[in-house]
């Protein structure tokens, strides 16, 4: 499968019954909800689970998302989408990409970017990245 990027790390999604709207095709919120999912489960492969998040005291929560919808995906739709992590600044904020396919004919359903800023999950106020994050986001890069 071609990419945007190289290297992607990627999930699969079936679409079920209960992603479709009323236009009989996947809501717009569940694209969101698979782009939280791949980037859980991306952070996860990383070694960054939410366990570490909680003994470090830090996360990274959504400052911006920006998504492109481009084509709709219909219930039972086998689809592939992958995430990059293209900005890691070293201090405060993480950028992903995302690229949404369906294998059947090709076509790229989503692209998006969200810019994530780290946090002290004790008291929600922006903190600098650890040193774990940066190093562990940081060698996950891929250049644009």
């Amino acid at each position: 499968m071609e990419w945007d990027l190289p290297d992607p790390y990627v999930i699969d999604i079936e679409v079920g019954a209960s992603s479709i709207d009323e236009y009989d095709h996947a809501n717009n919120a569940e694209y969101l909800r698979w782009v939280e999912r791949v980037s859980w489960a991306h952070s996860e492969y990383l070694g960054l689970d939410l366990a570490r998040y909680r003994v470090l005291d830090r996360a990274m929560a959504v400052h911006r998302h920006e998504l492109d919808y481009l084509a709709p995906a219909f219930e039972g739709d086998h689809l592939k989408l992958a995430t990059w992590i293209v900005g890691c600044d070293g201090r405060l904020t993480l950028t992903r990409r995302f690229q949404l396919r369906r294998p059947a004919d090709g076509r790229t359903l989503l692209r998006a970017r969200t810019r994530f800023a780290c946090i002290e999950l004790s008291s929600g106020r922006p903190r600098r990245l650890p040193a774990e994050y940066a190093a562990t986001y940081g060698g996950a890069l891929v250049a644009e």
